[in-house]
């Protein structure tokens, strides 16, 4: 394809629009600086100039000299004109130092003067370009960047080539840029072999569909709804200068394609492609217009649809480029999507008519034929409206929400006004599908278009309740929308069921009010129940449970199985929100891990089956939770990962899929990331007002801070929690088990009495609740508190029986946690038992964090020297009388405050004293000091 040069990308460097290519830029970024080169390929408009500007502004600085040239095809035909843009600021400077024969040579083919030609200058023209890179690199190094090498003038590319191949020991790096089509290596094999011999090919290739996202954001087009951004990124096979233009296409368009259209395809896309149309005859045309209006179109298709002689006339489309030939397979294939749209919005609409009406035929699937139907209809048709809805029903059955969406709002557009059911109905119909799809702005904008055209009331009331559920964590923001919704249910039983349920989610979002929450969902379930609504009613009985085993509620068992009690709506069975959903919570926080796991993966291969993306990200994150209780870390990372993807590519649940694949990174990835995740959930949660996910989130940072070696940041952290946790109302240690992480970070950081009153507080609870996998843990706190303190024996004892309760429960990461802290307190060095047992358990358990702290652990420096006990009792006397009293002050097991206040000193003189201490005595935590005094007390 030839890019015209009127929509390129401008010339100036834009680094920050180098997106998605983070992975191919670190490895040029590691070629060009080992002294080595980079030849860039791929198709038009793929974004090898963005790259090659960025690249050549970041290493064009390390450069002594940097060379440019930027070919285009109107020139290709002026000899010497690339070495003209290389050489001509340089010439004046490395002319003097060429041979006489060289320097005229040079001289000639640069400034036009005389009749230098390769036929002529051939040898001298070669080693002249060879001399001057050398005479330039011998003074410091020397970037040549070129772009677009398929439009450079064939005499510049043989000399460029030439010395290229010859430079091997000299600093002269090549960036280049040329375009090749194909994935194969034969395209850019000559090209390659004209650049040094070290030199790197990447193959840029099409962009993923969150990143077509995130570049029409940073150009301005992010408003777009995500179903757009879909068909962009389908359209433009992920290629960005062309997602681009159909982003600005869209923008200028003063509405959005309706159902079933295509994108808007600007006249500068479809340049790239009408030339080579306008070659094919009228009746091949046709074919492939009929092959861009099927969904999959085959020979077999083509023919049905009445085009008989379609393999002669595919056969002369792929011969121009316009289909890819694949002989062995059945498709028949546009070369690029881009391609089958432009043919498709070059079409005249009578004649797209004719094809969906010969489709519509000749397709197989009931779903196909009706969608051709509608689109080869004008105007309102029962008949068709009665088809496209029955389609409608049948791809939502197989699981397909979002086709179901389209098709309903096909349906409504053909349903005439005083149909039943109404346009208005199929319209809710298809926007609930939309939900289901995770399509959510375009079920926002359906419910309200519905709003704007409907005055009965359960129309009404079903698309508020629609516009509620797509602020999803948002909905302090359409806060407005309750009071209407109240005003038109009335004093409908099943109206106002729909409409509290809602109001309960708000109290626990948006208030943090786990008892407002419980008491709005009681009085849902009685208002469904009063109407008859069982489906609301189930929704309503799940949340009440939900909240009451987060609020540690007695009744929560109870009204489990009252949510679970026949008849079960199997829409509610599956849900998110579901019965089921409410029971595999509460089996998590009761330890049955095992059975939680079943349950959930069962919830997922349902949700999968029916397309309901919202679930599928839910419950993904509930799996990889279980998974990372039981210590499997490397596949709650998968699972995690994989839930988070699918959060940011629908905009479901990216909050908590971030909050949880922090905590699954900071178990069995990399920490770093599990931090930037966890600030990302704690920003997004704040900036939403959900004060549930809030401390979840700031649970999931104070996990990660103590991973990373970072005790005083777990500690603001997790402290947080603990205040907003009182304030909600939850009381079950078991919800976001952050208690022992903040217990041990207080151990670290010199505050034990502190970690004892969490650990004693938190006890209270999970003793009543039977949480035992919480009460290891919380044993687990205490024993380092005991150490801290200088019990020593007691601390070993009941780490020991927490290791081994923890690994009868299934709780394999907490039971090596246990076992190294049982390491570290004993004291052991390499090879010894207790830290050979805690890396054998992190490495079953794939938690890649936790080993790397063993590590560190065991290649830490010994305490020097290693004097006897009694030598180490005398070295106090070497400390000054702050340091002595300091010392002391620990040996009785005070907290750094409780120092402060007693010697009238602050906390952080408290903190310097004591690192005095350490290094005076060569130890290296308030834990040696004790054990000295200990070891003095044994004396």
């Amino acid at each position: 394809m030839t890019v015209r040069r009127d929509f390129q990308e401008p010339a100036r460097c834009r680094p920050d629009l180098v997106i998605g290519r983070e992975d191919l830029c670190a490895g040029a970024r590691e070629q060009l600086a080992s002294g080595g080169s980079v030849l860039l390929h791929g198709p038009a408009g793929i974004g090898k100039s963005t790259v090659l500007r960025a690249l050549a502004e970041e290493y064009g600085a390390t450069a002594r000299t940097v060379l440019r040239c930027s070919a285009t095809e109107s020139e290709s035909h002026l000899p010497f004109l690339a070495l003209a843009d290389l050489f001509g600021l340089v010439l004046d400077d490395v002319a003097p130092r060429l041979p006489l024969a060289q320097r005229t040579a040079l001289e000639s083919a640069l400034t036009g003067r005389g009749e230098s030609s390769l036929q002529r200058d051939g040898l001298a023209l070669r080693l002249a370009v060879l001399s001057a890179l050398r005479a330039l690199a011998g003074h410091g190094g020397v970037l040549v960047v070129a772009d677009d090498l398929q439009w450079l003038d064939p005499a510049s590319a043989e000399l460029l080539g030439f010395a290229a191949r010859r430079l091997e020991g000299t600093p002269v790096q090549l960036l280049c840029a040329v375009r090749t089509e194909g994935t194969g290596s034969q395209e850019y094999d000559r090209y390659l072999r004209a650049c040094p011999p070290d030199t790197l090919a990447v193959r840029l290739g099409p962009l993923t569909r969150a990143q077509v996202a995130q570049l029409l954001d940073h150009r301005g087009h992010g408003g777009l709804p995500r179903s757009t951004v879909r068909e962009i990124h389908r359209t433009s096979g992920g290629n960005p200068l062309f997602a681009l233009e159909l982003g600005r296409a869209l923008a200028d368009r003063p509405t959005p394609p309706r159902p079933g259209e295509p994108l808007p395809v600007p006249t500068s896309l479809r340049a790239l492609v009408l030339s080579r149309l306008d070659m094919l005859s009228v009746e091949a045309r046709r074919t492939l217009l009929v092959a861009s209006a099927g969904a999959r179109p085959t020979m077999a298709l083509l023919h049905a649809a009445g085009r008989d002689n379609a393999e002669a006339e595919c056969a002369q489309a792929a011969e121009l480029g316009l289909l890819a030939t694949e002989p062995d397979a059945p498709a028949v294939r546009f070369a690029h999507p881009l391609i089958s749209a432009a043919l498709y919005a070059e079409a005249p609409a009578p004649e797209r008519r004719a094809a969906h009406a010969a489709l519509s035929t000749a397709a197989s699937d009931p779903i196909e034929r009706a969608r051709h139907l509608a689109l080869a209809t004008t105007g309102t048709d029962p008949e068709v409206a009665a088809r496209l809805a029955e389609a409608a029903a049948l791809a939502r059955d197989r699981g397909a929400p979002s086709v179901a969406a389209h098709l309903g709002l096909l349906a409504a557009r053909h349903t005439p006004a005083e149909g039943a059911p109404s346009p208005q109905e199929r319209r809710l119909q298809a926007a609930e599908d939309a939900i289901t799809a995770g399509e959510i702005d375009l079920a926002r904008d359906i419910a309200r278009e519905v709003l704007a055209r409907t005055s009965v009331p359960a129309e009404r009331v079903r698309a508020w309740i629609i516009v509620i559920d797509s602020a999803g964590h948002t909905m302090a923001e359409v806060d407005a929308v309750f009071p209407q919704a109240l005003a038109d249910a009335g004093d409908d039983p099943r109206l106002l069921a729909l409409v509290h349920y809602q109001l309960a989610w708000r109290a626990l979002i948006v208030e943090g009010d786990f008892t407002e929450a419980r008491q709005a969902a009681a009085h849902a379930a009685e208002l469904a129940a009063r109407g008859e609504d069982r489906r609301t009613e189930q929704l309503a009985l799940a949340f009440q449970a939900q909240t009451e085993t987060l609020m540690g509620h007695p009744d929560a068992p109870r009204t489990i199985k009252r949510a679970l009690k026949e008849p079960q709506d199997p829409k509610v069975a599956w849900h998110h929100n579901g019965a089921g959903s409410a029971r595999f919570r509460w089996l998590v926080m009761s330890d049955q891990l095992t059975e939680a796991r079943a349950t959930v993966t069962a919830l997922l291969r349902e949700v999968r089956r029916r397309g309901s993306v919202e679930s599928e990200v839910h419950f993904l994150r509930g799996l990889a939770e279980t998974e990372l209780r039981a210590g499997h870390c490397g596949r709650a990372l998968e699972l995690a990962r994989e839930s988070l993807r699918l959060a940011r590519d629908s905009g479901i649940g990216e909050t908590a899929s971030a909050m949880l694949t922090s905590l699954a990174e900071a178990s069995g990835g990399d920490v770093d990331r599990a931090l930037a995740l966890a600030r990302e959930a704690v920003e997004h949660a704040e900036e939403d007002g959900d004060q549930m996910y809030l401390s979840r989130a700031l649970g999931a940072l104070g996990y990660a801070q103590l991973v990373a070696g970072d005790p005083a940041g777990t500690v603001r952290s997790l402290r947080r929690v603990r205040a907003l946790e009182l304030a909600l109302g939850i009381t079950d240690p078991a919800r976001g088990r952050w208690q022992g992480d903040l217990a041990e970070a207080l151990v670290r950081i010199g505050e034990p009495a502190e970690a004892q009153d969490v650990i004693d507080s938190s006890r209270e609870h999970a003793l009543r609740l039977g949480r035992e996998s919480v009460l290891a843990v919380l044993d687990r706190s205490e024993a380092l508190v005991r150490a801290a303190q200088g019990d020593l024996e007691a601390a070993v004892a009941q780490l020991t029986s927490a290791q081994d309760r923890l690994g009868k429960l299934g709780y394999g990461l907490e039971e090596a946690r246990a076992a190294f802290a049982l390491a570290r307190l004993r004291g052991g060095r390499p090879g010894a038992t207790a830290y050979d047992q805690a890396t054998r358990m992190f490495r079953r358990c794939r938690a890649l964090p936790w080993l790397r702290q063993v590590d560190e652990s065991l290649t830490a420096p010994e305490p020097e020297p290693g004097p006897a006990v009694p030598e180490a009792l005398d070295a106090l006397q070497v400390l000054a009388a702050m340091e002595r009293q300091v010392a002391a002050l620990v040996m009785e097991g005070a907290t750094n405050r409780e120092i402060a206040a007693r010697l009238f000193i602050s906390v952080k003189t408290v903190e310097a004293t004591l690192t005095r201490v350490y290094r005076k005595l060569g130890i290296r935590s308030r834990v040696d000091i004790v054990r000295l005094a200990a070891a003095r007390r044994a004396r």
